[in-house]
């Protein structure tokens, strides 16, 4: 069905991106290629500051171990990458970059601020050039 799935996830919801990842396997053409990302928002500098040098490059590798360890958990072949920055804004010049096809992106329990889906995921409907997939 399609030749190249961008599948981001968020590291504090690996049980999603499992999920997610296994679905994007489901819709994945043989010989396809799925880019498995997640994204390390940047802060602002009056919080920087107040963290040890370390932090970011920190959460960088843990994001990246993360990613790793649930490809090979589920066995399903993708290429990992991982982006600082907005999160939404990541993911849509990874599906540009990448000439994606579909993004597969999961969604979380809507509160009052974005009541049919998340924030995140909204931006990437609403901006993306390729088919996006919401899976709940």
């Amino acid at each position: 069905m399609y030749k190249k799935i961008v599948v981001p996830v968020d590291c504090g919801a690996l049980e999603k991106g499992e999920k997610i990842l296994r679905k994007a396997a489901s819709l994945l053409d043989a010989g396809g290629e799925i880019i498995l990302m997640t994204v390390i928002e940047d802060m602002p500098g009056y919080i920087t500051i107040e963290l040890p040098v370390d932090a970011v490059e920190g959460a960088i590798k843990d994001g990246k171990a993360k990613l790793v360890e649930l490809k090979e958990k589920t066995g399903i072949a993708a290429r990992v990458e991982l982006r600082t920055g907005a999160p939404a804004r990541e993911i849509l010049a990874a599906a540009n970059e990448h000439g994606a096809d579909l993004i597969l992106v999961a969604s979380h329990i809507p509160d009052l601020g974005n009541y049919l889906i998340g924030a995140t995921a909204d931006r990437v409907v609403r901006h993306a050039k390729c088919s996006v997939l919401v899976d709940r």
